[in-house]
Order: C-alpha cells, then structure tokens, then sequence
C-alpha cells in the first residue's frame, strides 16, 4: 500500500482571497526628511527611509528594488486581542486578522536576504496560531525558536487566575542553512567573574578561563580519539573524545595554550579560552531564550521623555529589546526593516546602532512622534534608550515618503484613466515599475526612462506614436538593443519593427492590480462590514465618449 505525506495547513475563512496589491511609487517630502548638518564619521548613513502610508502598499512598493536585501525584519503587529471586532461574528475576527498576517509575511519573506531573519513579537491570543502560518509562509524547518520576552517585573495584584509576564518572539530564517551564528556583545560582569587568569598574552588578548578539552558528546569520531604528550612524557587518552583535532591540539601546545592539572592522579586538559580572540575583538555571549531585563516600563519611560506625559505612546518596546534583536541579527552597516513602526524604536535604534532603516507607518503619529523622534536621534538630543550604552552622539539622516495616489482613476463616466494628480515624471517611473524596469531616465538619450538591463529600455509618454516616430526610433535603438514603448496611443503597425514593442496606458497596465483601494489596514475597526456577494446584474449596453485612451489604429 503506498502512502503519501499529507501536507499540514492553517485553514480559515476567506484565505483563498488575496489582495491584488499595486505596486506604488515613493514621493520624498523634503519638508519632512532630515539630516545631520556634517558628518561625524565616514559611516553616517544617509539613505534611511521613513513611508507613511498603508504597508502592505509600501511593503509592494518596495519590493522591485528590495528584494533579497533586508537582513533583519522586526514587526510588532496589531495582537488582535478581540476588542476592535465587535461588529463581526465569532471567529470572523481571527480569519481576517490570518489573512492581513499572510499577505504582509509574504512580501516580508521576499524582502529577506538569504541569511536574514524575521522578529515577530505576539501574545498569546494568536501565537500559535501565528506559528503555524509563519511555517507556512517560512518553512517549518527555518524556525528558530519562541523566544519569551519578559515584559514586566512583577505586580499583577488584580490578576483572577495569573499573572502574566511574557510575550512571544517568533524567530524564523529565511534559509537556515545561511543563517549566520548569533552573537551579543560580552557582559562586562561576567568577564570579570569568570575570565580570571593571566599569562604573557594578556595585553593582547586579555585574561583567560579553563575549560575542559574533553568531550562527553556521543558522535563516534575516531580522528578526535588519540593520546597527547604531557610535559613528563606520558601519554593521556581522552575518556571518549577530544573537542579538537590532533593539529590543532599541536598548535596549541607550541603556543602554550593547554593547561594539565593533576589531582589524585588523574589529569585533567584544559585549554585557555581568551576573552578577546586573535583579532582582539572581545569573545561575546550566546542569546538566551528568555529575554528579560528590559520592560514595558522602561519603553513608557523613554515614550514619556521623548514626548512628555501627555504625549507619551501606548505600551512601546523598549530600545533595549530591539538592540538586543539587532546584536543578534545584523551587523553595522545592514539593512533593517519595520513595517509596524508605532513610535520609531525600530528606526531609532538602527540608527544609533550603524545599521540602515526602512520603517513604515500608516498613522498620524508618523508625524507626532516618529519624525520628532528621528530628528532628535540625528541631531543627537536624544539622552535615551541604548544612547550611552552604545555611544551615541548623532549623525546621518532619513528621508521622509510618502504612496503615491493611485496610478489610474475614474473619469466622468466611470471609466479608468491616467490620475490628474500624476505628472510626467511620476507617470515614467509609476510605468517602469509596473512592467517591471527599473526606472533610470537618461539625461542623453530622450527615449530612455528606464532599462530592465543593458540592452532592453522603455519609453514612456502619454502622447500618440505614429509610423514616422516608431521608424526614428527603431533606428535609433538598433538591432542590438529593444524598447517598449508605453503611449497614449498608436498609429500604424508596430510589429512591423522587430526591436520596439508598442503598447498604449492604461491597457497596458489594466488587468494587473485593483485600482483606488489605499488602506489594507490591520487596524480592524476600519475595516468595512461584511456585505453579501450581490446578485448578478442584467447586462446593459452602455454609450459613452470617447476617451482619449481607446484603442487607435489597430
């Protein structure tokens, strides 16, 4: 009999229905970008960016040129802890909130460099159903592990059955196989406690402790399995096996880097782990699982410096929980996103760590607290948080975007047309990236807005191409190169040139997303109420104008 391995899902209401998402462009308010007046180092970093808008659309609108290249994603999504879906029925709250998860961890994986990782924080309410939709999206076998934020101290007095310490943080990879070790910077007590003796390397590499050269580890390896030389001339044997190879053993004894130490005749072999390794870089600690010592307290305090107490943000994490997220998952220099930036911890702390940012926020408190607060990070007012810890003074800068409305709207008579609020340039770059070019205008060359790689190019212009233009052009383009030509409108016959493709706005760009829609928001009181699908309606022949957009010499 054969079997097969059946393939485990999370089911719920409506998860065949996915969002066709159109991939918008960003528009720089200068108004709102900031920069430090000079540089304060050569690795001040400039090019961070803030969105305000919708992130599913953002996180869309970043995805041409992103993807593959974010090493590390934090998210602190909505928990959906039920009070926001009083309106719907019982567990229609859980499907939705399923579906707007998905959508959005779906871009998110896709924006992940093949050793990156992703940090979800979540409560209990949906953490483990979160879990069995991140294996989904992510792959059960690139989880890492549910790593327990403690987030108070204590108290709890009003609790009827317990009192509740923790949240969770799912941690996946996006290939496990790539994902590097992870490191925290070393704890100075420790060293101290454990790292307490001396020898001639101590200026370069500093005290060292003992440990056991022996290994109890079952893995049967005869090349880990052979005697060493004691100063005496006798031989030892391990009881099972050495942690190290026998040249490396060697090395370390040329390099009196081995300690024996007789007791009631029996030897024991360590060798000197230093605090600082060959490089001088100081040895750094392992993650725990459980991360405790930074609270909500401590996020409410700096919420309430930074703002004031009437301003201050609704139970914010703390900077010290993201800072250790970002030891464990980035180096200086990586790329860091957020795309649930709340009050801008996630941005803030990028930036006083040396990573790069990219954080999302629908909210007004873009404006109230995000900017204000980036601002005085750059401009280094900010006293806060990780700031004296990591020796922050300043520096570097973020640019402020925001969506750009919707590429097509509906004319007087109900028909989809080119927005008005769309100029040429906004117009080029919305259309390269709708067919998939990357959108780099020529100052040379007039025909060339954008390129998808060395030899094919697009030209954009809402003006009608007629037979004697698209002849200059296949001149001018040459046999070596192609263009795509996305018009108005056109008159003749294009195909009759082997190295223009010809096409007209918006035909060319119709069928591929839903047009107008800017809030997927997960904040679920506003979403609309459910409707019952509405019966089908008697065809009409309908007469309109003409628009400048039908189809013209085909």
């Amino acid at each position: 009999m054969t079997t097969h391995k059946q393939k485990l899902e999370l089911t719920w209401i409506g998860k065949e229905k996915r969002p066709r998402l159109e991939p918008r462009i960003l528009l720089e308010d200068t108004a709102l970008s900031h920069h430090a007046p000079f540089r304060r180092s050569d690795n001040d970093i400039y090019d961070n960016k803030l969105i305000h808008g919708d992130n599913l659309l953002a996180l869309k609108a970043l995805e041409q040129d992103y993807t593959g290249r974010v090493k590390c994603v934090f998210i602190d999504p909505p928990y959906n802890t039920g009070s926001a879906f009083e309106h719907y029925d019982d567990g229609l709250e859980h499907s939705i909130w399923l579906g707007l998860m998905r959508d959005r961890l779906e871009i998110l994986k896709r924006l992940l460099s093949d050793d990156g990782s992703i940090w979800i924080t979540i409560d209990d309410n949906e953490a483990h159903y979160l879990k069995v939709l991140c294996d989904e999206v992510f792959g059960r076998n690139n989880f890492l592990t549910n790593f327990i934020w403690q987030k108070s101290y204590g108290g709890g007095s009003k609790a009827r059955w317990y009192v509740g310490l923790h949240e969770h943080i799912l941690c996946y990879a996006k290939d496990m196989t790539k994902l590097p070790d992870f490191w925290l910077p070393p704890d100075p007590e420790a060293a101290r406690k454990y790292y307490k003796y001396k020898d001639n390397k101590y200026n370069e590499r500093g005290p060292y402790r003992l440990q056991p050269l022996a290994t109890t580890s079952m893995d049967d390896r005869p090349n880990l399995r052979y005697p060493i030389v004691l100063p005496d001339g006798s031989n030892i044997w391990p009881e099972k096996q050495w942690q190290w190879s026998k040249n490396r053993v060697e090395t370390a004894l040329a390099n009196d880097e081995l300690v024996f130490t007789r007791n009631d005749e029996k030897v024991t072999v360590s060798y000197k782990q230093y605090l600082r390794d060959k490089d001088g870089v100081e040895r750094g600690r392992k993650p725990v699982s459980i991360i405790s010592g930074n609270y909500t307290q401590h996020g409410t305090n700096e919420s309430v410096a930074l703002f004031g107490l009437k301003n201050k943000f609704s139970f914010p994490k703390p900077e010290g929980l993201i800072n250790t997220i970002l030891e464990c998952g980035t180096n200086p220099g990586d790329l860091v996103l957020d795309s649930f930036a709340g009050s801008g911890t996630t941005g803030a702390v990028a930036q006083k760590m040396g990573r790069r940012w990219i954080i999302i926020e629908l909210g007004e408190h873009a404006h109230t607290h995000i900017v204000p607060r980036l601002k005085k990070v750059i401009d280094g007012e900010d006293q806060g948080g990780i700031t004296k810890a990591v020796g922050w003074t300043g520096g570097g800068g973020f640019r402020y975007y925001k969506l750009a409305p919707s590429l097509l709207e509906k004319d007087k008579w109900g028909r989809w047309v080119i927005s008005k609020k769309y100029n040429g340039t906004m117009l080029s770059e919305a259309v390269c990236k709708f067919m998939g070019f990357h959108y780099e205008p020529s100052d040379s060359v007039w025909w060339i807005h954008g390129r998808a790689n060395e030899n094919a190019y697009i030209y954009v212009t809402t003006q009608s191409i007629d037979q004697v233009t698209m002849e200059a052009l296949s001149e001018e383009v040459g046999l070596e190169r192609s263009l795509l030509i996305c018009c108005g409108a056109f008159l003749g016959k294009a195909d009759r040139f082997k190295n223009l493709t010809v096409t007209k706005i918006p035909r060319a760009v119709m069928s591929k997303c839903e047009w107008g829609q800017d809030d997927y928001s997960l904040n679920i009181q506003n979403l609309p109420m459910l409707k019952p699908e509405p019966e089908a309606p008697a065809k009409k022949v309908i007469k309109s104008e003409p628009s400048l957009f039908d189809d013209i010499g085909e």
